[in-house]
């Protein structure tokens, strides 16, 4: 997969993927961002938890979207682990490996001087024409969303006291022609902090959000805490994906640096003091899909971004992804295998041969952990290991210990796991009343009585790996390895 050392961009990501049979799609056919762009790839490509039905397919390209000539919107890039393979140049199966030995050896990113391809075009906020409506051709995912979202925004900032820099990703909506909402979950993400503290100075959080970037950075921008803290730049996980820095450009309206290649960015501030209700312009009760599957509340706490320009490269590609397909799964999955991974392999090194972030949580609320118990008293190791990815990582809610024998990625497997080696009475083990994550509705007081607080669940370990002293009852049928390519040579075309 050497082509992946060519990708630098969105424009070469998707060069590559043209390259690639049945990854990538384009039509011609003129459609509406509102709510009709993500209804076609919710049946084209989508994936993840959207409502059936749905299936995992090629990325698309739209070339003419209503109200905004000359611009184009990507979706779906992401949305498939093979495709996350090619791009980053790894076999689907070792991405989270990937990304755990990227964030132990970064490269951090470099300001490069001259103009940028992210500012061939320029628009400043101060015109009388400025509108972020018609620049930005940001999609409504639904008929119920707030506005139009800023999914795949890359949000750039510094801590006011520190002056470290972070990247992460937000819900972004559209909120007048220069002003935008940010979501921030509390306590979650590092720019979260920086506008909190700011605002404690009060003082304005310069941002800039750069859409229709490099691959890599939108899944090395997804780390958390505690893999990468406060103070660790996520570009640089991008930097050592690449084998070179992420290069930046300086913003022309804010002291504030945005990514130099990206399609579109944002230069805006974060004003302290005052919070937005997110759907103040369609009064829907909803914000947007969130990973989950369903469509969160609209929040009326967000942030407020005070927009000062938007720069763009010339016939721009807008890029999106709808918030349970996927693509989410990708991006938000990926780099927790890749914690998990890191975590116990230096716990216990050698014993959890893979993690796998299953769809069916979203990324984030599922793992399947693969195990190898190598002597006796490798038995209840493994739940020791479920434990140790539960400690650091609160969104998780349902881990699956499976054996070495078993495919982590083939839910089937997994599954067929449960079925033949799995008791409920002894292999079940739960842990109530632990902080999870709020956009699951379960996790609610109104579901059981017995839950304190909304975002508050029980936590669940399903343990399906034989007991070291039965493994010999459990061989799996045996079948001859050969080379099927001899009689089917197309087989794996």
């Amino acid at each position: 997969m050497s082509e992946a050392n060519e990708v630098n961009s969105l424009r070469s990501a998707l060069d590559l993927l043209r390259s690639m049979p049945g990854q990538l799609i384009e039509t011609d056919v003129e459609v509406d961002p509102a709510a009709e762009l993500a209804g076609v790839y919710r049946y084209v490509g989508a994936g993840g938890t959207v409502q059936r039905p749905t299936r995992e397919g090629p990325a698309m390209i739209f070339n003419t979207v209503k109200g905004h000539p000359g611009a184009r919107v990507a979706i779906g890039l992401l949305a498939s682990r093979r495709r996350v393979g090619a791009l980053l140049g790894c076999d689907p199966k070792d991405l989270g490996k990937l990304l755990w030995r990227s964030v132990d050896n970064p490269i951090q990113p470099v300001v490069v001087d001259g103009p940028a391809p992210c500012q061939e075009v320029v628009y400043r906020a101060s015109d009388p024409d400025f509108d972020l409506y018609k620049l930005v051709p940001a999609p409504t995912n639904t008929p119920d969303d707030a506005g139009p979202y800023i999914t795949l925004g890359m949000c750039y900032a510094t801590h006011p006291d520190t002056g470290v820099h972070d990247v992460t990703i937000h819900r972004l909506c559209i909120q007048s022609r220069d002003e935008l909402s940010i979501f921030f979950t509390p306590g979650a993400r590092h720019i979260g902090a920086m506008a909190e503290r700011a605002e404690q100075l009060g003082q304005r959080l310069p941002i800039s959000v750069s859409i229709g970037v490099d691959p890599a950075i939108e899944i090395g921008s997804c780390f958390e805490p505690p893999t990468t803290p406060l103070g660790y730049d996520e570009l640089s996980v991008a930097g050592a994906l690449r084998g070179h820095p992420v290069e930046l450009t300086q913003c022309l309206t804010i002291d504030q640096c945005a990514i130099a290649n990206a399609e579109y960015v944002i230069e805006g501030e974060v004003i302290p003091g005052e919070r937005v209700v997110e759907d103040q312009n369609s009064h829907t009760g909803y914000a947007m899909p969130e990973f989950p599957g369903y469509t969160g509340p609209a929040s009326d706490q967000c942030w407020k971004i005070k927009v000062k320009a938007v720069t763009t490269r010339r016939n721009p590609i807008m890029q999106t992804c709808i918030g349970p397909s996927e693509e989410h799964v990708s991006m938000a999955g990926i780099p927790t295998e890749a914690s998990i991974y890191g975590m116990i392999e230096k716990a216990m090194p050698g014993r959890l041969q893979n993690v796998y972030c299953a769809s069916a949580g979203g990324g984030k609320f599922m793992a399947v952990l693969q195990f190898v118990k190598r002597v006796p008293s490798d038995e209840g190791r493994q739940r020791q290991a479920a434990l140790l990815a539960f400690s650091a990582f609160s969104e998780l809610k349902h881990i699956f210990l499976v054996d070495e024998d078993v495919d982590c990625f083939d839910m089937s497997d997994v599954l067929w796991a449960m079925n033949t080696r799995f008791q409920g009475d002894v292999d079940v083990v739960t842990i109530p009343g632990v902080r999870c994550h709020p956009l699951d509705p379960s996790n609610d007081p109104t579901c059981d009585p017995s839950i304190r607080d909304h975002g508050i669940a029980c936590k669940t370990i399903f343990d399906c790996t034989v007991p070291f002293d039965q493994k010999a009852r459990f061989h799996r049928a045996r079948f001859m390895e050969l080379d099927p390519t001899h009689w089917v040579p197309d087989l794996y075309e």
